[in-house]
This record gives C-alpha cells, structure tokens and sequence, in this order.
C-alpha cells in the first residue's frame, strides 16, 4: 500500500510538472506578462473619457468604426507609455510592495523585450492614428507619449513633489484625441476636458501616495505625501478640486450642455470637494478617525467616472 501511494504521489507530481510546463500554459502567462507592462487598468479609465468626448464632439453617436479605431489606437499608445515607465522604473518597483511584481520588477521579462514591445506598440499607434483616423490624432498621440515617458518619467517623477500633476497632463490626452479624431480640430470644449482631468489628477492619485508613502520613501520618489504632511497633501487637494469642478461649470455653456449636466456637474463637484475636505478634518483631527485616503482615491474614479456618463446621457438624450 506504502508502494502504491509513493507511486501515486509521484505521478501526481510529474503530472503537476508536465502541466505547468505546457507550451499553451507558458505562451498564456507570457502573453498575460506583457499585457500587464501596458497597465490596462490605467488604460481602462482613460479610455472611460474618450468614448463621451467623442459623442460630445459629434453631438450625437459618432461612427461605431471611428470609436473602435480611436479605441484601438489609445491603448496602443498609452500601454506603449505604460511599457516605457515599466522600463525607466523598474529598480524603484522591485523596491516597492505595490509594484514589486511587475514583469520586468520580477525579470519575468528582459529589458531588451520591454523596449521593442514598448517601441512597436508606439510606432503602431503613431500610424494607426495617421493612416486610419487622421494626422492631427496622431500628432497630439505622439505628445502624449512624450509628455508621459520624457517628461514625467524621466524628467519629474524622481526630481519634484509635483511630479504627478505635471506628468498628469499626458493623461488628459484621450479627450484632446478623441475630440480632433471626430472634429479633426482642437475646440475650446476638448480644452475645458483636458483641464477638468488635469486637476483631477492630483486628489485622485496623492491619496494613493499617502498609503504608499513608505514604499515612495524608500524608493526615493519625492511624491508629496513623501515630503509634505498629510494636511497640506489634502489642502492642496482642495485647490485642485475647486479648479477642477470650475472647469466643469465652464463647460456646461460652452459646450453648449443641458441644465441636466450642470446640475449633475454641481452636485459631483460639491460631493468630491466634500470627501477631500473631510480628509483635510481627519488630517488636522486624527481623533476623529482614521484617515482613509483610499475612500477619496476610489471616490475619484467614481466621480470621474460619473461626470463623463452625463456628458454623454446629456448629449444622446432629448431633454
């Protein structure tokens, strides 16, 4: 009985070996390795913004091909940014809890690897633009790479405490392409889009930093939580918040958008600009509890999130 159970186990083992070593099996976990070096839950919510920019820029449904082809497009080149930061950035993420199992973190991917799908993906995206949706998409795409790889991570992220907000303006992009992608111009709407991400960026990822301070600090990436208490991380919050809900009245008239938006606008601002004072009170006050800047981080997305749904109910609605 001894005998058959060791041979019973053995052939287990074998059998557990020769499965996780299945060609199918490596390719899947491969293919998984470097759609994870693009980021795409990044790339989920900047794509969330494009998709309503578009049917704002066409006053209706634009074409289902040119949606899909600006769609396309945007992943490519932001997971082409995403694979560069991967790159530029992978001894602070093996330093870091939160980032520590990234491919190349991990060397589940060579350097050299990273670099070529970075490359091909960003030269894909450049003539996917050009030849398929129209140049001016593809110029502000280039920008956006550059403003990305360059100037964030290169450039600011290990230089300054404002490293994000700056480096943040290569997320607001997608609603300058998708806009010139249906219009083939840049209009004053689109513009009012791009700020209205910019200054969300910061409330959105400073409370991020704070529950990562320490792998920030340790990695030697002055993000403001690092370098700045946790009320004057929130204060600041609250002028980015104050800006950012401004632009998105601004855009009710300008945009030529219906009492349903701008009421809807008001009501997001003031709810979003409330949680980011209640984490300035939690920060001066910590007798009042813990400070839970997860809850302003999560409450961003949804708020984002929101506010560009009800720009497109606005539009495709009859009010």
């Amino acid at each position: 009985m001894k005998g058959h159970a060791a041979t019973a186990s053995t052939n287990a083992a074998v059998g557990g070996a020769s499965a996780a070593d299945r060609p199918w099996d490596r390719f899947v976990g491969r293919v998984g390795a470097y759609v994870a070096l693009t980021k795409p839950r990044v790339i989920e919510l900047l794509l969330v913004a494009t998709i309503p920019t578009m049917i704002l820029a066409a006053d209706g449904f634009p074409s289902f091909w040119l949606v899909l082809a600006t769609l396309i497009g945007g992943y490519a080149s932001a997971g082409s940014s995403g694979v560069f930061n991967c790159y530029i950035d992978r001894d602070i993420d093996s330093q870091m809890k939160r980032t520590k199992r990234r491919p190349l973190a991990t060397g589940e991917i060579s350097g050299r690897a990273a670099l070529i799908f970075g490359s091909i993906l960003g030269v894909f995206s450049l003539a996917w633009f050009w030849f398929v949706v129209n140049p001016l998409s593809s110029i502000l795409t280039a920008g956006a790479i550059l403003l990305y790889v360059v100037g964030y991570s290169l450039i600011l992220k290990r230089r300054t405490s404002q490293n994000i907000v700056w480096g943040g303006a290569a997320g607001c992009m997608p609603v300058l392409i998708g806009w010139a992608a249906v219009t083939n111009k840049v209009e004053w709407p689109a513009i009012l889009l791009f700020l209205v991400i910019f200054f969300w960026t910061p409330p959105h990822y400073w409370p991020l930093s704070i529950k990562f301070r320490g792998d920030y600090a340790a990695a030697g990436v002055p993000m403001l939580p690092v370098v700045a208490s946790d009320r004057t991380v929130a204060t600041q919050m609250i002028g980015y918040t104050i800006a950012m809900v401004a632009a998105t009245i601004v855009l009710w008239p300008v945009a030529g958008l219906s009492p349903v938006y701008g009421v809807s606008a008001i009501l997001l601002g003031a709810w979003f600009t409330w949680s980011c004072i209640q984490l300035l009170r939690r920060a001066g006050h910590p007798e009042r509890g813990k400070l839970d800047a997860m809850r302003v981080f999560h409450g961003s997305i949804t708020y984002l999130s929101a506010l560009f749904v009800m720009i497109a109910v606005d539009v495709i609605l009859p009010w």
